[in-house]
């Protein structure tokens, strides 16, 4: 297996590249959770994720042995912008397979850093099956986003920056996907200090990692659902499994109105950037998650910052819910005159701002009579959604809510 030797080979041939992004106390999070938090900021790395690491180290490792026919990778994010800045780099010809509905933005801006683009397959799957095959036909070197021992010790680099800066750390906490961060940092972190726990972080609608490792064996999954598209990943990798298995003390998982309020938290309290896959770690803090003892010192990796527009906009909508911030409701109301005006003024005496209203009397599911109001309230927190609750039902309206 990997040793602490192979991390620090791949340190001194990324640290050519790559910024040494800070690893900083978090007094807000530290407030809240009761521990010591530091956050080690991947999202301000170049290409905007940690992937960097491992690409360079895989693609510097080829070029040391006279490797330089090129490379091929399978990616639809932030894997694919390392391989292409490393090849770029070294000054070979990088292909890079993307599914064909990647956004648009993504395509060009790994073109921009001087790879060729194949869209192909109508997902990840497809795409790497296909980039697999090509490899082979063109005589490339395929660069794995975790299967690989080079990848996985340029990833381990992230854990001897942190325990360099901060040697009596308690945990440091990981998202994962694939596995080949937390088995590069698992690596080096139990080699300098086997007291410090690693803690692994998943979501909920990505569990094949999850379940693998409690079951002690692969376990893939049959689908995958997350905002956090960086880790989603479907099927477990056996390479991987082995390193979390030996090295992680403990597995949570998280869902997506939790990732959703994570990233929301740190947009408004931290002012970062980060994707849902790199928020993850937050999120465990911020729900009660880990077991450990308070005033731990704990480090947390927010793996990456390239989020698209469209998500980001679900994700603070989704977060606004999570935090009580947002409260949407279907209001069943008697459809006569002054109804809805009733309705309204109980939210005018309780101080719930409505930011959206629509009024429905013709749908089929109605009873004679009958009009639907739905709304959505900006609220000022739980207490005050109870107090909105309250008030609907001691005025006599029937509602259900939406989430």
């Amino acid at each position: 297996m990997l040793d602490l030797k192979a991390v620090k080979k791949a340190h001194a041939r990324v640290s050519e590249v790559i910024h040494r992004t800070p690893f900083s106390y978090a007094p807000i999070l530290s407030s809240i959770s009761g521990y010591e938090v530091y956050l080690k900021k991947e999202n301000l790395q170049r290409t905007g994720a940690f992937k960097l690491r491992g690409a360079f180290n895989k693609i510097a490792t080829l070029v040391e042995k006279g490797d330089r026919d090129g490379v091929v990778a399978a990616s639809a994010g932030n894997h694919a912008q390392g391989v292409a800045f490393a090849a770029k780099h070294f000054g070979i010809c990088a292909t890079i397979v993307m599914p064909d509905f990647t956004p648009l933005t993504k395509v060009t801006g790994v073109k921009e850093l001087g790879a060729k683009v194949i869209l192909h397959g109508a997902n990840y799957d497809e795409a790497y099956a296909y980039a697999k095959s090509y490899t082979k036909e063109q005589g490339k070197s395929f660069v794995h986003p975790f299967e690989d021992e080079a990848v996985i010790a340029g990833q381990g680099t992230v854990a001897l920056e942190m325990l360099q800066d901060i040697p009596d750390l308690d945990a440091i906490i990981v998202p994962v996907g694939g596995g080949g961060l937390i088995s590069g940092m698992a690596v080096a972190t139990k080699s300098l200090n086997a007291d410090v726990k690693v803690i692994a972080v998943a979501s909920a609608g990505a569990p094949a990692m999850k379940q693998s490792y409690d079951e002690g064996k692969a376990i893939d999954s049959i689908n995958v659902r997350t905002i956090a598209d960086g880790i989603a990943v479907r099927d477990t990798s056996s390479v991987t499994l082995e390193y979390i298995s030996k090295f992680v003390d403990e597995f949570d998982l998280v869902s997506e109105g939790e990732i959703a309020n994570a990233v929301l938290f740190l947009l408004e309290k931290q002012k970062l950037l980060v994707e849902g896959a790199g928020a993850v770690g937050v999120a465990s803090l911020l729900h009660n998650k880990l077991n450990l003892p308070k005033d731990s010192k704990v480090g947390i990796v927010l793996s990456g910052g390239n989020i698209d527009v469209t998500m980001l906009s679900l994700i603070i909508e989704k977060g606004l819910v999570k935090s009580a911030r947002k409260m949407k409701l279907i209001v069943t109301l008697i459809d006569k005159p002054g109804s809805l005006q009733a309705f309204t003024q109980i939210l005018i005496d309780i101080g719930a701002n409505i930011v959206q209203i629509g009024y429905d009397r013709t749908s089929t599911d109605l009873e004679f009579g009958d009009a639907h109001v739905t709304v959505a309230l900006e609220t000022k927190g739980e207490e005050h959604q109870n107090q909105i609750r309250q008030a609907l039902s001691g005025g006599g309206f029937a509602f259900k809510e939406e989430h």
